[in-house]
């Protein structure tokens, strides 16, 4: 066993990197923007293949000498304003991506290849309007939140178990509906609260590839449900850890902090059971980040806020209010539902923002991680309503399900992952929006940053896996305990610091490697510990969607 250690020093070491061999692939995954809205070729299908319908001479030509498996519309990747013109196609040969753009330049005039890596994808056949690969015959609703989380790359690895249970503790789950039924155990029943259980529950668990509905996070994970709960003792919510449950989903708050009620935390901790928890929605601007709501503030409940995705930049999504402000709306990275322009300034070298602190739910210093909620697909108005209709406030009741179905997919593929490793694998993938100006004065209240599902089941995989390198990258934390095994052939940290009071215990089979730009200089709060212990076993088989997976 070999360790380094140590609690001030400052480490900054560089390392030799192998050359990669790239091989060549025939087939080719690309988008491609069209000219016109209103274009819509037709095609047959037979055993797989697909024959071009339409009338257009030079576009059959080209069409015709190439083996083309998918030619569709998709709203993944189609940023404005080619949100109705953008298609996804999987083909025999990388060139013919140029040949349209260039021999049928008078329907397409834009496109781009999808790199292998990206390629390394699973979408049900219910995953909605950003779907590519998948048949799409769910709901017509646009699930890129879902993209943004990168779902479909931890789906390539496991879509969930049923054996991994996923407890909602939320107002009713009805369990006749499709993405339910079969998979649901009800302990305690609840009031139906405008459908808020069945939204939450959709999140993280709605059954997928079954043809129907919406899927959600841990589509094959099971479900147990419960009420509410008591706020002092969470008597529901040990129930269903003594029952099994690997995580605890909680979209609801209470005001008081109990002593009773964090020792229920830490049994339900011993017991093997996470507890997730939604941050609170009263508004920054009234609490200040001072205001602190619970089980979500409990020690050892993973707290969750909210974040937007959709708009790469605040001139994606100009908005002028009846007032006749102009401000922008579900701008990625950014804390606030909307963002001001500073003096109303929309000109292009204009880059200083403001975040609206009314459309900014609760954040403190107890909040660990950040996902999206606007524009989050409501699936209680289709079940309750029959309408297709999406969250438009920054709720954090939608928030928390989409944490809890990634730890239900991190277990699913790895049933011996220590509980304790869990909360740091979440904030080590995390996407980081320390940079994002706006986001400056909440430093310390959002915690590590957006979550990223596809990163943290990836991680998981690559820390169980001999043949693979696990990398942390790209974050700075000043605070927190990190705990993470890997049996993995390397773990390279780059670009990463860990210091002040942040503790970072990590232990390897083989290789630890600091590449440029790492910094581990915690204070006499904090303590980083490397250990390599070659003797490790790995404790237990990685349960994948398709065992084909080994050999990619």
């Amino acid at each position: 066993m070999e360790i380094l250690s140590f609690p001030i020093k400052l480490v900054l070491l560089l390392s030799m990197f192998l050359g990669l061999t790239v091989h060549a692939q025939d087939e080719a995954w690309f988008y491609l923007r069209a000219k016109s809205d209103s274009f819509e070729p037709s095609f047959t299908e037979r055993d797989g293949a697909l024959t071009y319908t339409g009338n257009d001479f030079k576009l059959k030509t080209i069409l015709e000498d190439y083996d083309i498996s998918i030619f569709k519309k998709t709203l993944k990747n189609a940023r404005k304003p080619f949100l109705n013109r953008t298609f996804f196609v999987m083909a025999d040969d990388t060139s013919l991506m140029d040949d349209l753009l260039i021999k049928a330049n008078h329907l397409f005039e834009g496109g781009e290849l999808i790199p292998e890596e990206d390629r390394k994808i699973y979408e049900p056949n219910d995953y909605g309007l950003t779907s590519t690969i998948g048949e799409n015959i769910g709901l017509p609703v646009n699930m890129d939140y879902m993209d943004f989380l990168g779902v479909p790359k931890a789906w390539y690895y496991t879509t969930g178990r049923r054996d991994v249970i996923i407890g909602i503790s939320d107002a009713l789950v009805d369990t006749t509906y499709v993405d339910f039924e079969g998979k649901t155990t009800v302990f305690k029943r609840s009031s139906l609260a405008k459908g808020h259980g069945i939204g939450t529950a959709s999140t993280a668990v709605a059954q997928g590839d079954n043809g129907q509905g919406i899927a959600g996070i841990c589509y094959d994970c099971g479900v147990y449900t419960t009420n509410y709960g008591d706020f002092s003792y969470f008597r529901e919510l040990k129930e269903l850890s003594n029952a099994g449950a690997r995580v605890v989903n909680c979209s609801w708050v209470g005001s008081r902090y109990s002593e009773t009620g964090q020792e229920a935390i830490y049994e339900m901790f011993d017991n093997g059971t996470i507890v997730v928890a939604s941050s609170g929605n009263k508004s920054y601007q009234e609490n200040k980040g001072e205001k602190y709501f619970y089980p979500a503030s409990y020690d050892k409940v993973i707290s969750v806020g909210s974040v937007m995705y959709k708009y790469d930049t605040p001139w994606d999504n100009i908005k002028i209010n009846k007032q006749g402000t102009i401000y922008a709306e579900n701008i990625r990275g950014y804390l606030s539902r909307t963002v001001a322009f500073k003096n109303q300034d929309t000109s292009r070298t204009n880059d200083s923002f403001q975040n609206y602190e009314i459309s900014i739910p609760t954040l403190n210093s107890e909040v660990d991680i950040l996902t999206p909620t606007v524009g989050v697909f409501l699936l209680a108005d289709y079940v309750l309503n029959d309408t297709l209709a999406y969250n438009r406030f920054p709720t954090t009741s939608g928030a928390a399900p989409l944490v809890s179905g990634t730890i239900g997919l991190m277990y699913s593929l790895a049933p011996c992952l220590p509980l304790d490793e869990v909360e740091s694998i979440l904030k080590m993938t995390a996407t980081n929006i320390d940079h994002i100006e706006a986001n400056k004065p909440f430093k310390g209240k959002y915690g590590a940053g957006m979550l990223n599902t596809g990163k943290a089941v990836q991680m998981v995989f690559n820390m169980f896996r001999e043949e693979e390198v696990v990398t942390i990258q790209d974050q700075d934390f000043s605070r927190w305990y990190f705990k993470l095994t890997a049996y993995s052939k390397k773990v390279q940290l780059r670009n990463q610091k860990f210091t002040d009071s942040a503790t970072l215990n990590l232990k390897a089979k083989h290789q630890i490697v600091l590449s440029p730009n790492t910094v581990l200089r915690p204070d006499t709060k904090g303590h980083v510990r490397l250990a390599i212990y070659p003797e490790m076993e790995i404790p237990c088989e990685l349960r994948l969607r398709d065992e084909a997976i080994l050999e990619d």
